[in-house]
């Protein structure tokens, strides 16, 4: 550590930082705009110039290192007329367009103007233009004209994003930041481009003049896509979500969010929302009130009961479903007297033993400093874009980064070892990986396996990484030899000392199998259910044909149930359901998450219910009442998770104990199942809320989805 003086205060800071990170450090504002703490150095735009003794003109903070005993002052005379004569600079092209500018209210150059602008200017020569350009159903570039060329959308896009889409062409005042030959902008966090833009050259499209910043709600929330919960801003105007932007938590997702966190809530506002509960009646949809829609739902469930057996009634749930609504769904259905509940719509194969929850093995923050990681069956980039984008800032630092998967996708990171073959031979990839290890250690091996150049070259990135991690995705937790993929990986977790965790699929995976929405003992599990085991379905969030492995299959096999309970926010499943019940999204109804690494995250509600929408925690708890079913007296979500946890011990950070959370093989050989390909959603197909995000089902991945779909 070295000191020194800013502004007249001492302070210590390590060696090789710059003035910017002590002024940070000391809370001392510096006004900049092309500097981001998560971005590399560019020092374009000047703004941070500070008087520095002994130095003959302003220096800029962000480029500056600190030596032992500097002198920094930012508010001097010196500092302060650099700094206006940058804003100066800076203000000769931009247009005088605050009033109809998007950005306006939360743009940074106006509010520095407000500080160091002057109040006229002394050029009087024509302004330039820009000329507009289209980048795609997200980002909105029409007004490049205001673009300062802080290049901070470059340096995200090279860095975070790992694909460099933007970039400046020309020179002097033919700059321009734009894409390669006209080319749009794909990348799954593009989003953040718009955030970190100082000005408002780069805006949301989707979003774009549907309201003013100042008449906003900021509310917190938390993500229900994928496994990573991340931490999110909802924005608010007339009980309307209108914007959805990050809030920062370092453990979590940082300063980032995937485009479908960002985007998705355009699903909310869609004409595909249900708003009052309906029974189907000769082959025709009626509204009805709710207590007519649950005393039918009530009056069937008995029936059923009564005539086949509590065994004949079953639950598929979601597991992007909270806490509170999957432990209440599990509980309403045993309360029937049936086992049969699952969120494992897209496995497989089923394992009946787990010693505790499939989770992460490690925390989230750790993918960042990881020195080796095998990825087994997983498109990284597109399952988990905020997993991608640590495990790539690792790879920067040196992270060996081995892959065992099938397609070419590209994970916009450097893979050093990728074996990529088809679902059918992961489990031989994984033996010969196990063989190279049992050379390398010597020790016995496994299973049989041929140590090729490949499976070598992993096994000895594994052992060499202090930091090393073994992590299975979607398609290894929906293959049909999960547990055998599961079983290699954990032996040669247990030789290399590698952590072995799953980087789980939903944003509560973890959470769905600490409430039991699994199938007790004697109960079916969802591959069962879904081959016609039930007379009556009552499905949460669920759409068999999109979130289940049997696709259209399994939705006609539910149609021939007695009777199919929907509860979904979305008018769906429409040819197999008898009654469709409106409930709560994530932004209507408070819930809990368990992300992938056992963090579990509450939320409250932003906006109220729309027209006769309900809370799914509500209906269990009303429809229990009407069926006469005790132990379902709650009276707020709060309580509903007290009950849920019960014996979940948590640390004060709200991270589950590792007691409750096990990747372990249980040692039972799992009973051989006929092979299918691993089913598993694309990045926009994931839930049903992006499925009906309209600006995100226009983008290259959702497309491309589609036209996979068609050719398959």
């Amino acid at each position: 550590m070295i000191e020194i003086e800013l502004d007249g205060k001492k302070v210590a800071i390590a060696e090789g930082s710059t003035v910017m990170h002590a002024a940070e450090k000391s809370s001392t504002y510096i006004p900049h705009f092309c500097y981001h703490k998560k971005l590399s150095v560019a020092a374009n735009c000047r703004m941070c110039l500070v008087d520095i003794e002994k130095m003959p003109k302003p220096m800029p903070a962000c480029a500056t290192s600190v030596t032992q005993g500097m002198v920094v002052r930012t508010k001097t005379d010196k500092a302060v007329k650099a700094q206006q004569s940058v804003m100066e600079f800076l203000l000769i092209n931009h247009p005088l367009d605050c009033p109809i500018c998007d950005q306006g209210g939360e743009c940074q150059l106006q509010d520095l103007a407000v500080g160091y602008g002057g109040s006229s200017s002394r050029y009087e020569e024509e302004k330039r233009v820009v000329k507009v350009k289209d980048v795609g159903p997200l980002i909105s570039m029409q007004e490049m004209t205001r673009c300062i060329h802080c290049t901070r959308c470059v340096r995200f896009g090279q860095e975070i994003a790992g694909v460099m889409e933007l970039g400046m062409s020309n020179r002097g005042e033919h700059s321009e930041i734009e894409t390669f030959v006209g080319q749009t902008v794909d990348s799954e966090l593009s989003g953040n481009m718009i955030d970190i833009c100082p000005v408002g050259a780069l805006t949301s499209k989707p979003f774009r003049y549907s309201a003013r910043t100042w008449e906003l709600s900021r509310r917190k929330s938390v993500s229900p896509h994928d496994s990573t919960g991340a931490n999110l801003i909802v924005q608010v105007k007339n009980n309307r979500v209108m914007r959805v932007v990050p809030f920062e938590n370092e453990v979590v997702n940082e300063c980032w969010i995937a485009d479908r966190d960002r985007f998705s809530y355009e699903a909310l506002n869609s004409p595909d929302r249900l708003t009052t509960p309906m029974i189907k009646q000769g082959g025709k949809w009626n509204e009805v009130d709710w207590k007519t829609a649950l005393e039918y739902v009530a009056h069937g469930l008995r029936n059923i009961k009564s005539e086949h057996g509590a065994n004949s009634i079953g639950a598929l749930v979601s597991p992007h479903s909270t806490l509170e609504e999957l432990y209440l769904a599990g509980s309403l259905v045993r309360a029937l007297g049936s086992e049969n509940i699952d969120y494992r719509l897209r496995n497989a194969q089923f394992d009946s033993a787990r010693p505790g929850a499939r989770w992460l093995g490690l925390p989230i923050a750790a993918l960042s400093n990881l020195q080796s990681v095998l990825v087994v069956g997983s498109n990284l980039r597109k399952d988990h874009p905020l997993f991608a984008q640590r495990i790539r800032q690792a790879a920067r630092h040196g992270c060996v980064v081995s892959a065992v998967t099938s397609g070419h996708a590209d994970w916009a990171l450097p893979v050093a070892h990728a074996n990529i073959l088809a679902a059918t031979g992961w489990v031989q990839a994984l033996a010969d990986i196990a063989a190279a290890v049992a050379q390398e250690k010597s020790v016995p091996t496994p299973q049989p396996g041929q140590v090729t150049a490949s499976a070598l070259a992993m096994a000895q990135a594994l052992i060499s990484g202090e930091r090393s991690a073994v992590l299975l995705g979607n398609a290894a937790a929906h293959h049909a030899q999960a547990l055998n993929l599961l079983e290699l990986s954990n032996w040669i977790g247990a030789q290399t000392g590698a952590t072995v965790g799953y980087l789980t699929e939903a944003a509560n995976t973890v959470g769905a199998q600490l409430v039991g929405a699994l199938p007790g003992v004697g109960g079916m599990h969802a591959g069962q259910m879904l081959s016609g085991g039930l007379k009556a379905a009552m499905l949460l969030n669920t759409e068999p044909e999109f979130d289940a492995a049997g696709g259209a299959a399994a939705l006609q096999t539910l149609a021939k149930c007695d009777m199919v309970v929907s509860l979904s926010p979305f008018k769906t499943n429409l040819e197999c359901a008898d009654v469709l019940l409106p409930i709560a999204p994530f932004t209507e109804t408070s819930g809990t998450f368990v992300n992938a690494e056992g963090r579990r995250q509450s939320f409250h509600a932003v906006v109220k219910p729309l027209a006769e929408t309900r809370p799914a925690w509500k209906v269990f708890r009303a429809l229990a009442d009407i069926l006469g079913l005790p132990g379902f007296s709650f009276d707020a979500s709060t309580d509903v998770l007290v009950q849920a946890m019960d014996g979940v011990t948590e640390s004060a950070s709200g991270m589950v104990i590792t007691a409750r959370l096990s990747n372990a093989s249980v040692g039972v050989q799992a009973a051989a199942v006929a092979w299918v390909e691993p089913c598993v959603a694309s990045i926009y197909q994931l839930d049903g809320l992006v499925r009906r995000a309209s600006s995100l089902q226009l983008t290259v991945d959702a497309r491309m989805a589609v036209t996979s779909e068609v050719v398959a």
